[in-house]
């Protein structure tokens, strides 16, 4: 598919979509496909077209100068980022995803130097992401940042369990039971907490 048909269907459609529509690009793995999105993205932008990137950060690779080169252009053209941070502790994120984190939270403070919008998702699996010092190291690192425009917790279900069975493939959350919706809020809350001591550790100090 071209990025000229996307705009294309988006123009055709755009009636339905009411004010403050737009383009959210999601996965799979947006940065992994640097081009494509920058090129749709440079003609949503001559139609003042909002444009959103859904991304886990996995891809980002500061130490890599011609991905950096290609990820300030796109940058230059989103208005919004949707990053989903699944666990704030190094060694606990390498168990739940078998990756590291540091990138990932090296694009989020990228993300701030570029002035590009931030929204930070967290899904909340019991047992594994739910205990409240991390959530709130989650929301004390994230306090740092000027851009941070909202904030999603999200109970973790298990819909995706038959979809992994059926593809012969292994659940690695397999058991877990879906997060108790009653409980989230507090949850949400020591998030809250973490960016609420940031803010006013950097807030500043009157004379």
């Amino acid at each position: 598919m071209e990025p000229s048909y996307i705009i294309e269907q988006y123009e055709k459609n755009k009636a339905f979509y009411g004010n403050g529509g737009g383009l959210t690009v999601t996965g799979g793995e947006p940065l992994m496909q640097v081009d494509f999105v920058t090129e749709l993205f440079t003609l949503a932008k001559e139609k003042d077209i909002h444009t959103c990137i859904d991304s886990s950060g996995i891809a980002f690779n500061p130490g890599n100068a011609s991905l950096m080169e290609k990820l300030d252009k796109l940058m230059s053209l989103t208005d919004l980022v949707m990053l989903d941070i699944k666990h704030i502790d190094p060694e606990k994120h390498r168990e739940l995803t078998l990756q590291p984190n540091e990138n990932i939270l090296k694009f989020a403070a990228y993300l701030n130097e570029k002035h590009v919008d931030m929204w930070i998702r967290h899904v909340v699996v019991p047992g594994i992401t739910d205990d409240e010092k991390y959530l709130f190291d989650l929301g004390y690192f994230i306090g740092q940042f000027t851009n941070l425009k909202a904030l999603d917790v999200l109970p973790y279900h298990t819909m995706g369990e038959k979809k992994y069975e059926s593809l012969g493939m292994e659940y690695r959350l397999k058991g877990i039971p879906p997060m108790d919706k009653d409980k989230l809020l507090d949850k949400k809350n020591a998030i809250l907490d973490g960016i609420k001591k940031r803010r006013a550790e950097n807030a500043p100090k009157e004379n």
